[in-house]
């Protein structure tokens, strides 16, 4: 069954990015609330539950999130109040059509491997803060296959600390339920966990707010 549930969620995703992409084309000036409505017709098809705990800091202009699944951005782009930019892996915006929900939206592609692309990196998000965007980020830099995190990259750090931004820990449990090397996905509860602002003053705060996140996925996760 998680199989099947697997297939149809893949096919009417890949299906709803090509609509996505193309009302954000159309209507550009509109993308936040298309992203949002996408966001929400996921969850439709995707049959899983939302549940979120805590609120979003209006101070917040980082997020700094844990990593399972696609869900991650999906679930965020839905429930998050704020125009969202995703600090993603350049080579998603290199895929054609599917890779205009980056450009469209104006999120920032990063080449990881590039040392330019850190003073890019560092350009764009300071232009996307100072245009009320809300910066999103996964510090482990990709998915955690355990129930561990991964250690933090330091490009979180780099950017809060050079643009002083205001960061909000963001956990979510239950995204699990996809596992693309397995190709399943099975039906899934998802709780969105909106921490307290980080002292970012304090020199330890990038492992100090791992930790904290690490001990909300241990008392959550089922």
């Amino acid at each position: 069954m998680s199989k099947i549930r697997a297939i149809f969620f893949s096919i009417t995703f890949v299906l709803s990015v090509f609509v996505v992409v193309f009302f954000m084309w159309l209507f550009n000036s509109k993308n936040r609330p298309i992203r949002k409505i996408w966001g929400r017709a996921q969850r439709f098809f995707g049959g899983y539950t939302l549940e979120v705990v805590g609120e979003f800091k209006d101070e917040a202009n980082i997020l700094l999130i844990n990593h399972q699944s696609m869900l991650d951005i999906i679930v965020l782009e839905e429930v998050h109040p704020k125009n969202l930019c995703w600090i993603a892996k350049a080579q998603i915006g290199k895929i054609p059509i599917i890779g205009k929900i980056l450009s469209l939206p104006k999120m920032i592609a990063v080449e990881r491997e590039n040392k330019h692309s850190l003073i890019k990196l560092l350009s764009e998000a300071k232009d996307r803060v100072e245009n009320g965007r809300v910066l999103a980020i996964f510090p482990e830099g990709t998915r955690s296959q355990t129930k561990e995190l991964l250690p933090f990259k330091g490009g979180a750090k780099l950017l809060v600390e050079k643009l002083n931004l205001k960061v909000q820990p963001i956990v979510i449990v239950g995204s699990d339920a996809m596992k693309v090397k397995e190709f399943s996905f099975k039906k899934a509860d998802i709780k969105l966990f909106c921490l307290d602002l980080v002292d970012t003053s304090k020199q330890n705060w990038l492992e100090a707010t791992r930790e904290s996140m690490q001990k909300v996925l241990d008392e959550n996760r089922k």
